[in-house]
């Protein structure tokens, strides 16, 4: 009888940790993180970390993650708002834009540059690299901290924003400390 017990909890243990990690990897898909990891190959950023939003998460969950491409493990994850104008009406889906005065989130990879003291505190510029979010700097999408935004995850939504990427502010103290002691520029991918 104890063999048996054994066993059934080691089963139901291993099947926790397995559904644990297919969680991870729809949240943070493996292909995303390949992709950033050749993308960053011989080129002058961050070789161990980047910054992964996945927008196709709901967001009042966690869908931001600081990621150590070295030893593949999510180093922080946290809550992100999106651009007030990427909401579908009557409809989960979120739709995405390039264009100023659009209050909608981009797409793509972003560059994370110099931070600076602004009217929400620290923040930091983004240089987008693709098409999809080509005008950043144009439109002043940047990542920045809002009391609106939650620390920890939840059934509500995170606040909206104008199209930049808004974490709360603890969120970005800790961000800030990966960023900050970075040698080279970090890379954030947002993607849907």
């Amino acid at each position: 009888m104890k063999k048996f017990i054994f066993l059934f909890l080691f089963v139901i243990t291993c099947s926790k940790a397995e559904s644990q990690e297919n969680n991870t990897s729809e949240i943070l898909p493996a292909a995303k993180i390949l992709e950033i990891k050749n993308f960053v190959k011989g080129k002058n950023y961050n070789q161990d970390i980047a910054v992964f939003i996945n927008f196709k998460t709901y967001s009042g969950k966690y869908r931001y993650f600081v990621y150590d491409l070295k030893n593949n493990k999510i180093l922080q994850k946290a809550v992100v708002s999106h651009g007030s104008g990427s909401v579908v009406k009557n409809s989960d889906a979120l739709k995405f834009s390039n264009t100023e005065g659009s209050y909608q989130s981009s797409l793509g990879k972003y560059e994370i540059l110099n931070s600076y003291s602004g009217k929400f505190g620290k923040a930091y510029r983004l240089n987008g690299l693709d098409d999809g979010n080509s005008n950043a700097m144009q439109r002043a999408i940047v990542l920045h901290s809002l009391g609106c935004v939650p620390d920890q995850e939840s059934q509500n939504p995170a606040c909206l924003s104008l199209g930049c990427p808004m974490l709360s502010q603890n969120a970005l103290i800790q961000t800030a400390k990966y960023i900050d002691h970075s040698k080279q520029p970090v890379i954030m991918y947002a993607f849907y």
